[in-house]
Parts: C-alpha cells; sequence; structure tokens
C-alpha cells in the first residue's frame, strides 16, 4: 500500500525540482517526487508525490509549499492499493530518441528501435534522466560530435548527475578515458547503479569510466587526468560561470566543452565567462528555451607554448603569439 499527493505546477517550478530537494531530502523516509507535464499545448505540469505511509498536514504543507503557484489548491491525496510506487512514478517519463540514443525507463524495456543505442535510466534522486531538454540537447550534441568525426580520447563529464551523458560518450568513443564527477554523494551512487545495469565498465583505464565526488573539476583524480579533449557539463548557469576557469585549466587546447543547464536568456553571460577563457563558440543546439553550446578551447601558439604554428619568423620572436 501507498499513497499519492497530486499538485499543480509550473514548469519552471518542474525544472526546479528536478534536483535535489533539501526539505525532502532531510526526512527519516522522503517521498519520490516527479514532476511531468501533463498538457503540452496547455503548458499544463503537476507534481506527484508516492510514499509509503498516508501524508499528514505538515507533509502536505511542504509539499505545497514547494509549488508556490499551487497555494490556493488542495492537494489531491490517493491511496494506491497493490501498486509498485516506482514503476507509477516513471509513467510520466516518456522515451527520449536524441541523435542515435533512445533513453527509457523500465517500462518501455521492450520497445528499443532497431540501430539505435539504447539506455536504461529509471527515475531516481539524480538528474538526467533524459527527459529535460538540457539533457537532450547533450545528446544530440555528442551524436554530432561523432559525425563530424571528433576522437577526444579524455573525456570529463562534471555534474553528472545520473551517468547518462558519461555513457553516452564512452558507446560513441569506447576507447577513451572517461571521468565522471558529481558534488552529490548520491549521484555517484545512481551512477554506479546505472552503470551496471547498462554494462558500463567502472575502472580508471581507457574504455572504463572513473568516479568521483567532486565540487566542480576540485578532485586529485580529475586534475591528475587533465588536460581533457572532451568536458560535458551540464548543471547551471551560476555554477558553469563560477567553474569557467576550472574548466578551462583542465582543457586541452582545442579541445571541445559542451555546456548546458542553462536557459536562453543566460546564454550571453556563460559564453562572456568562456571567452575570457579562450573559448568560442562553434554550435548551438538543444531548444530555443534550452540551449546546448559547443565551444573549442583556443589553440596559442608562440615560443612560450609547446605547440607552434608554422611560420617563418624566428622562435625568438616574442610578438608572435596571436590566438
Amino acid at each position: 500500500m501507498s499513497w499519492l499527493v497530486s499538485l499543480p505546477c509550473t514548469r519552471a517550478e518542474a525544472e526546479a525540482l528536478s534536483g535535489e530537494i533539501p526539505e525532502l531530502d532531510a526526512m527519516p523516509e522522503s517521498p519520490v517526487v516527479v514532476t511531468r507535464e501533463i498538457d503540452e499545448d496547455a503548458g499544463r505540469w503537476q507534481l506527484d508525490a508516492y510514499m509509503d505511509d498516508r501524508p499528514g498536514a505538515a507533509l502536505l504543507a511542504l509539499l505545497q509549499s514547494l509549488v508556490p503557484s499551487a497555494s490556493g489548491t488542495k492537494p489531491i491525496v490517493e491511496e494506491l492499493v497493490e501498486q509498485d510506487w516506482v514503476t507509477l512514478s516513471q509513467q510520466g517519463l516518456e522515451p527520449v530518441q536524441a541523435g542515435r540514443f533512445f533513453v527509457h525507463t523500465s517500462s518501455y524495456a521492450d520497445r528499443v528501435p532497431p540501430g539505435s543505442t539504447p539506455f536504461l535510466i529509471d527515475a531516481s534522486q539524480a538528474f538526467g534522466t533524459g527527459g529535460h531538454d538540457t539533457t537532450a540537447g547533450c545528446l544530440a550534441m555528442l551524436d554530432q560530435l561523432k559525425r563530424q568525426g571528433t576522437t577526444p580520447r579524455n573525456i570529463a563529464d562534471i555534474g553528472t548527475g545520473t551517468g547518462l551523458l558519461a555513457f553516452a560518450a564512452m558507446a560513441l568513443w569506447p576507447r577513451a578515458r572517461t571521468i565522471a564527477s558529481d558534488i552529490d554523494p548520491a549521484s555517484i551512487f545512481v551512477t554506479r547503479d546505472n552503470a551496471g545495469i547498462n554494462r558500463v565498465p567502472l575502472g580508471r583505464g581507457g574504455g572504463r569510466l572513473a568516479l568521483a565526488v567532486a565540487p566542480g573539476t576540485d578532485h586529485p583524480s580529475i586534475k591528475h587526468r587533465a588536460p581533457y579533449d572532451l568536458v560535458i557539463a551540464n548543471i547551471l548557469a551560476g555554477p558553469l560561470i563560477t567553474l569557467a576557469p576550472d574548466i578551462a585549466s583542465v582543457t586541452a587546447p582545442g579541445g571541445h566543452a559542451i555546456l548546458a543547464g542553462l536557459i536562453a536568456r543566460q546564454m550571453e553571460p556563460v559564453l562572456a565567462a568562456y571567452r575570457a577563457q579562450g573559448f568560442r563558440l562553434v554550435a548551438r543546439g538543444g531548444s530555443a528555451e534550452w540551449p546546448c553550446l559547443l565551444l573549442v578551447k583556443r589553440r596559442r601558439y608562440g615560443w612560450r607554448r609547446k605547440e607552434r604554428a608554422f611560420h617563418r619568423a624566428s622562435p625568438s620572436d616574442a610578438s608572435f603569439g596571436s590566438w
């Protein structure tokens, strides 16, 4: 026996609840919260919270505080008899086709399109089931990089969530060394579980996924393995801007960075932070509201660098050092 509490919400509220929810995480038995779009044309979204015991007034008030737009709406409380709340929480998660990738929950395990690269990612405490525009945009951008002939040998997924983007990169470049990190230890546990489900080998060598709990790039393993040919960071605009110098420091000259988690109006501030670190924008994907940015780190040439452009000037010509 389990219980379901449903409340209407806005898309913005739903997006805000896609990550950690400290108010619920602090509870001894936290309910499972899922947000979903129930009417695309009308833009109607809904919060569903699943729990084992009948919710009390305090919990109902807490859930309602998470969606201020529903402050005047009475929560719908339902008793779910002999139902699997995990399966129910995933019913709103439709499969996602992004490039060659097909991301699905257990409910769609028997509907994988022929020729696709599937990943089974069930609902969890971590962000990144593929259903959000930012994650789907990153998957499509990875697929585009592969089709363009890019061959990274050293990859970092910063803020990995469920591990999905790291898994996708490894499927495209199976010989690359790949590391996935997240500031939330729960995400790393989820990633480890998902790696087992999707037969992604864990370890430190090529073709294996290393894991690290870290704020941004601040971890000995991340720094030791640098520089990276490809850095993926699907987080939020604020952390992306803050991490710009750190991400630049671990990205190889000529290496790519895929940035997502920002909304359209935040694109220019994010780009400004990365341009200041020597990156340039080479492609924009994702959706109109949730852009996915592909950047490349410019190469520097000159006598102070190991890499030098072909020119006729003397190596001692210190004036030769343009981007």
